[in-house]
């Protein structure tokens, strides 16, 4: 048809991207993608421009596994691709955060050696770090191109995905307006092998130590009504990993995390729902050396990783494949007293009467404030707050801070909590936070960050406060990477001006994150005692119109031995990595998160 009023191919993008069913966007403008970006908004897409493209590509692979549908980020070319490519990796490692990079280029007339603003092979650089790369080759194909791109980034495996956008393309007037393509639908749900379902279904009845961990491509495949519906069913023992949290409550009774070195060396059956065997879960070697693993993933080449035996693993859409094994299983059910539930008991009461006394102890007046303490008063205050669990979403960044958060704070709904996954990413705390309150404006987002990795994203907090976006940002502000060099400004100004300087870990003293918050139009407090704690985050709770953030000055943990406790090798189980040993710091921190004493390991 006719166009009545000019259009040019930014309009063209956006209204493909409408066409697409997305609804928000997340980057920042410049030449010559601010015509895109202003052209989105017009057809009533919303445009949430961020500080710094890294936590932009990193907000719009979060919103992709938190709704399903690939996160659309958009940046300038260039310098702007480069600082992207962070989320690109992020979500190509992460495996279930789908996400669509859309650049400005140079005009397609301009040669390779010309030098043009801000020109670079992008499509060249892209390719071997995506699942698809492409340059439009006209006009005319821009929308196919956008069309393939978006349905390659969540169909099969989830991953990252990258469109050139020529500024000749994104300019040019368009004659008439194209018909737009359909919009692409969910993904075809894959049934396993029946076969491989009858053999899991008999080797799962002819165990005596069974166990199943959910991982979290559980939670971005939306099982969690099937996942629950099979617990129940068959009472087997769960272990949830970090963002599998939630698919099945953290407060069901069959929640293992409290015994978790004890089920992983124990069990003689595995059921991998959507996890991989990565350094989450020690690449399988802290499995008994005999235990059946069974696998259910998406993708095919995940079945058999570092050794282990694939022949009971199934490819498929965990919900389809739990559905078709239901009827092997219609009169099974995993006895509630066993040998087995008496062992994961006893190491569950073991570590939870350790972890008691650390969270439940009142910090001596006078005293620093702990980990374990915090996130308890964090735990309580919010949750009565909130009435329940499941209208919070937690986002957590930080080693010591997502270690011992992780079983302190209640997960009860699936993808409820987020951290820094699979790569370890710092940097990722204040970008999810907005992609989580975009996604659940129903719900509270709580952004629980170590004081290294806050200082990341920390200008999104300006970003937050522009979009009033509620978000609680909790500081956990030791003074340095993983822990602090000094427990007075006396000893760290010493320490500054000695020969040698501060350590490598060295952060400020006592930076006051809360004066950065009021001054990028949030609100701010900083907390050195549990009743100003607490009295805090009732008055962030109160704040609707901006980011709050507390700023709790913590024990520094000076003088602790550095210990990355995921990566040590350790005797016994299925090789020379196997189990740690219940009972000491590494045992009490191995079963959920938790450990002993003042000084605080790290885990990333």
């Amino acid at each position: 048809m006719a166009l009545q009023q000019q259009q040019t191919g930014a309009h063209l993008i956006a209204a493909t991207l409408r066409s697409l069913n997305v609804s928000v966007i997340f980057g920042i403008v410049g030449i010559p993608v601010i015509e895109v970006a202003e052209a989105c908004i017009a057809a009533g897409i919303r445009f949430i421009s961020f500080r710094n493209e890294q936590a932009a590509s990193y907000a719009a692979s979060a919103y992709g596994y938190l709704t399903g549908r690939p996160g659309v980020c958009l940046v300038v070319g260039g310098p702007g691709v480069l600082h992207a490519m962070a989320g690109v990796g992020n979500s190509m490692v992460n495996a279930t955060f789908p996400l669509l990079l859309l650049a400005g280029a140079a005009p397609t007339t301009d040669s390779a050696t010309k030098l043009s603003f801000q020109q670079l092979d992008q499509v060249s650089l892209l390719t071997p770090h995506t699942k698809l790369a492409l340059r439009p080759p006209t006009l005319d194909a821009l929308p196919h191109s956008l069309r393939d791109a978006y349905r390659a980034a969540f169909y099969g495996r989830p991953g990252a995905t990258y469109v050139d956008l020529p500024a000749d393309f994104i300019q040019s007037p368009l004659a008439t307006l194209p018909t737009l393509l359909p919009a692409i639908p969910d993904p075809p749900k894959v049934l396993g092998d029946p076969s491989r379902i009858s053999a899991i279904a008999s080797a799962l009845r002819s165990s005596q130590r069974p166990l199943v961990i959910i991982g979290k491509g559980a939670a971005y495949a939306r099982a969690e009504s099937v996942v629950r519906a099979f617990i129940d069913a068959t009472q087997l023992p769960f272990l949830p990993t970090p963002q599998g949290k939630g698919v099945v409550s953290d407060s069901n009774d069959l929640n293992v995390s409290a015994s978790r070195s004890a089920a992983l060396a124990g069990a003689d059956f595995i059921l991998l729902l959507g996890a991989r065997l990565n350094w989450i879960l020690h690449f399988g070697t802290r499995f008994a050396p005999n235990a059946t693993i069974c696998q259910v993933d998406v993708c095919a080449e995940e079945l058999g990783r570092n050794g282990v035996d694939p022949a009971l693993s199934v490819t498929g859409d965990i919900s389809a494949v739990l559905t078709q094994l239901f009827p092997h299983l219609h009169d099974y059910q995993h006895p509630q007293i066993s040998p087995w539930r008496a062992t994961l008991h006893v190491s569950a009461t073991r570590n939870l009467a350790k972890a008691a006394v650390l969270e439940t102890t009142p910090t001596p007046a006078g005293r620093p404030l702990g980990y374990h303490r915090v996130f308890r008063l964090l735990a309580d205050t919010l949750t009565t707050l909130a009435t329940s669990p499941e209208h919070l979403v937690y986002v957590s960044e930080g080693a010591n801070t997502m270690d011992i958060s992780r079983a302190i704070l209640p997960i009860a709904a699936p993808r409820s909590r987020l951290d820094a996954g699979t790569y370890a990413t710092m940097g990722v705390g204040l970008g999810y936070a907005i992609a989580a309150a975009l996604a659940h404006p129903d719900k509270r987002v709580i952004a629980v960050e170590g004081d290294s990795a806050l200082g990341f994203s920390l200008a999104e907090l300006e970003t937050m406060a522009r979009y009033r976006l509620p978000i609680i940002v909790v500081v956990m502000n030791n003074g340095g990477v993983y822990h602090g060099i000094a427990d007075s400004r006396e000893e760290w100004e010493a320490a500054r001006q000695s020969e040698r300087g501060l350590k490598s870990t060295a952060l400020g003293w006592e930076t006051r994150y809360d004066d950065v918050a009021r001054a990028l139009g949030g609100e701010g407090w900083t907390v050195r005692d549990e009743m100003e704690l607490v009295q805090a985050l009732q008055s962030a709770w109160g704040c609707r119109e901006g980011p709050s953030v507390v700023n709790v000055v913590t024990e520094s943990g000076k003088g602790t031995e550095l210990r990355f406790g995921w990566l040590e090798k350790k005797e016994g189980g299925k090789g020379k990595e196997g189990g740690k040993k219940e009972g000491g710091k590494e045992g009490a921190k191995e079963e959920g998160g938790k450990k002993e004493g003042k000084g605080r390991e790290a885990k990333l």
